[in-house]
């Protein structure tokens, strides 16, 4: 891919990460902005190629461990040829931001951070808690239980429904436990930095990609958003990016919601007949990229991918260690609502759930506030926010208004004008978050 590689002088190496179904081009704007502020001679970079297209459905753990195999095998090539690698910075995209928070954790297990010195960790619209949408009752089991299915191994762990090496746990939960190799490794960064979609982004909702209990996004029109200076329009300030509006009389006539109505009546329409067909092309998809996946992931295990797993299957806690067709889903998953936690503790415990886990849900019901109020998540994502926030991030909201598309935006995923809001939260980064 053009902008990256570097010279042999550069003492600090740059990891970019795509997302599903996704490809290393997807980074170029990302690279760009890179090599526009950072020369070859300070700064090597790296666009992961081994989880390119249908293999972004083989798992966390799978790209993760590819993506690591990769920062070995480039800081090992740099050396051949005489350079040196001192600090090390990772960049990921959608799902990429979970597998290279998997690939940390390796890289922290096989002492790569005892030769070089992690500086920026950053993500831009990555479901750190999942793709689980906070939905209860039989919602819940439509979309979230069947919509796990869809996306192979990456489906069951983004709606955290997969079991963890035989842990009991989900992954996700894993990847956040503080005794665990991954968020020590995390820990070691000197920044760490995400960028999250306020509105508009149909694959990783913001209360997932921010790490949040609230979404106080959920109608805009009863907010007053406060920007950044110098970023107005497109990033928000972070230690107060919205302000309550008071409510107004609806002065709409009957006249004005016709029109509206007329005005959306050819896409509705369109939804209508295409929708249907473009659900039955998904699914038939699923299944064969399914089956596919199912084959690439026992070549991995066996050993015959490329990759000796052997060596990235260590114990993975800390304590041991020292011891020893995408339009389609986004739409799907963009119909999806969200419910919420009520301010009373007066609900029956959920049968389905251990004691501790209602416990954890008691006590988010208490904390509830009406205005914002706290989202129906699963016991296990409260529990992912409370330990990655321990962690320390610096968290950018952003608002995308030009395109309703705006998981592609944030990081101008193809060259078109239409994507322009997200130069600036990359000139953002470049200029105020990363570190060289």
């Amino acid at each position: 891919m053009e902008y990256t590689g570097g010279s042999i002088e550069a003492d600090h190496l740059c990891v970019l990460v795509h997302g599903l179904w996704g490809n290393p081009n997807h980074m170029i704007s990302v690279a760009k902005a890179l090599r526009d502020q950072y020369p070859e001679e300070k700064l090597y970079l790296l666009a992961a190629k081994r989880n390119s297209g249908s293999f972004t459905y083989d798992g966390v753990e799978r790209g993760g461990e590819r993506v690591c195999l990769e920062i070995e095998e480039e800081l090992e090539s740099i050396r051949n040829r005489g350079g040196s690698i001192k600090k090390l910075s990772i960049v990921g995209y959608s799902l990429g931001g979970l597998v290279a928070r998997y690939a940390v954790g390796l890289l922290e297990m096989r002492g790569v951070f005892r030769q070089v010195e992690p500086v920026n960790f950053t993500t831009f619209a990555t479901p750190h808690l999942g793709v689980r949408t906070p939905l209860r009752g039989w919602h819940n089991n439509l979309w979230n239980v069947l919509g796990a299915r869809t996306l192979s191994m990456s489906g069951k762990q983004l709606f955290i429904v997969d079991d963890y090496r035989g842990t009991g746990r989900p992954l996700l939960e894993v990847l956040a436990d503080p005794e665990s190799v991954f968020i020590s490794g995390l820990r070691r960064f000197k920044r760490r930095t995400l960028y999250a979609n306020v509105v508009n982004d149909r694959s990783a909702v913001y209360y997932t990609t921010y790490v949040t209990k609230t979404d106080p996004y959920t109608d805009t029109s009863k907010i007053k958003a406060n920007y950044l200076k110098g970023y107005e329009d497109v990033i928000l300030d972070p230690l107060h990016p919205v302000s309550p509006l008071t409510a107004k009389p609806n002065d709409r006539t009957m006249a004005d919601l016709s029109l509206s109505y007329l005005r959306n009546a050819p896409l509705m329409l369109a939804l209508a007949i295409f929708i249907p067909v473009g659900v039955t092309a998904f699914l038939f998809n699923s299944i064969v990229q399914t089956f596919r996946s199912s084959k690439r992931i026992r070549l991995h295990e066996s050993g015959l991918a490329g990759i000796q797993i052997e060596n990235y299957r260590s114990p993975i806690w800390i304590k041991d260690i020292r011891g020893t067709v995408e339009d389609v889903y986004e739409n799907l998953n963009s119909w999806q609502g969200e419910s919420y936690l009520r301010a009373s503790d007066d609900e029956d415990d959920d049968d389905n759930l251990t004691k501790v886990d209602n416990q954890i849900l008691a006590l988010e019901r208490r904390k509830s506030h009406p205005q914002f109020p706290t989202l129906a998540l699963a016991p296990c994502q409260f529990a992912m926010i409370d330990e990655l926030d321990k962690v320390g991030w610096r968290k950018y909201p952003v608002w995308i208004h030009e395109v309703r598309h705006s998981h592609a935006a944030i990081i101008v995923r193809s060259d078109t004008p239409r994507f322009k809001e997200g130069l600036v939260v990359l000139r953002h980064w470049i200029t105020e978050e990363f570190l060289i």
